[in-house]
């Protein structure tokens, strides 16, 4: 597969990105969680390629050099959304598929939500819809509560990257071992990337942006899906549960597919590429 690194420069921010597949084909945007970056899609972007489509992935605000903002501000959710649509704007992109793992999921359900016209197909991987997951969060489902205790720690300013970054990313390291990521060779990667001056900070901001009982007061009724929209969820996700992950099609309006992968954990598209894979290339065949 050949991939093509460059910059997106969109809004006020440049963007590191990496396309693969011919430039006329239908476009699938990419989006990518934490602790990682767009190098997490490389096995799904040679699959899309193959198949005829532009992949592209870029690394998200926070993550990339050139769109690192001091300040927890920066990092609200609707300038992540609005990172998004400004990257597709550059890419001549009125309409694309959406695809969207962990944090990058939440923003995808995000941008189908208030963007149905921008958006093609939404497919999101483990982050269930975001308000699934507030209404689990606060107080409906005690095993999400237990579940997400660790993000006080992320939100914890200075404590969380001095934890993250000791030994030279060792923390970052911990992490993903620590939540059953497949491929320990590659974790590099994401440590090199996160362990740049302002990059985890910036990533950390993510969490810091955004309170539960924000969530949960946004109107439900405003995050209705219209578009196609198929979830993918491991029901071995050590972050993420089931209430949230079945609780989520209450809130799709549109065609939706919900895939419970047995055994497998929360960073799918490196535990099972070739699963994931069929399963995106199926939701874009069928929603051409």
């Amino acid at each position: 597969m050949s991939v093509d690194a460059f910059d997106i420069e969109a809004g006020d921010f440049s963007f590191t990105a990496h396309a693969a597949g011919p430039p006329e084909g239908r476009l699938v945007l990419l989006l990518h969680g934490f602790p990682q970056s767009s190098f997490e899609w490389r096995h799904q972007m040679a699959a899309l390629a193959a198949a005829g489509y532009r992949a592209v992935a870029f690394d998200q605000r926070g993550y990339s050099a050139g769109a690192r903002p001091e300040g927890v501000e920066h990092y609200r959710m609707e300038h992540l959304v609005g990172d998004v649509l400004a990257v597709a704007d550059e890419l001549g992109a009125h309409r694309l598929d959406l695809v969207g793992h962990d944090w990058g999921a939440a923003v995808a359900w995000l941008v189908a939500a208030h963007y149905p016209q921008r958006v093609r197909t939404l497919t999101a991987v483990s982050m269930p819809h975001p308000a699934a997951f507030a209404a689990a969060l606060a107080g409906g489902d005690p095993d999400q509560v237990s579940r997400s205790s660790y993000i006080e720690m992320l939100r914890s300013e200075g404590a969380a990257e001095e934890a993250l970054l000791a030994g030279d990313g060792a923390g970052l390291r911990g992490v993903l071992a620590a939540t059953g990521h497949p491929d320990p060779d590659n974790t590099g990667e994401y440590t090199r990337l996160l362990t740049q001056p302002g990059a985890l900070t910036g990533a950390l901001n993510w969490y810091r942006a955004v309170t539960v009982s924000e969530a949960a007061a946004r109107s439900a009724g405003a995050l209705k899906i219209q578009v196609p929209t198929m979830y993918v969820w491991g029901a071995a996700d050590v972050a993420l549960g089931r209430v949230a992950a079945e609780g989520s099609a209450a809130f799709v309006e549109g065609p939706y597919r919900f895939e419970e992968l047995a055994g497998v954990g929360h960073w799918i598209p490196e535990e099972v590429p070739d699963d994931l894979n069929r399963l995106l290339l199926e939701h874009l065949a069928a929603h051409g």
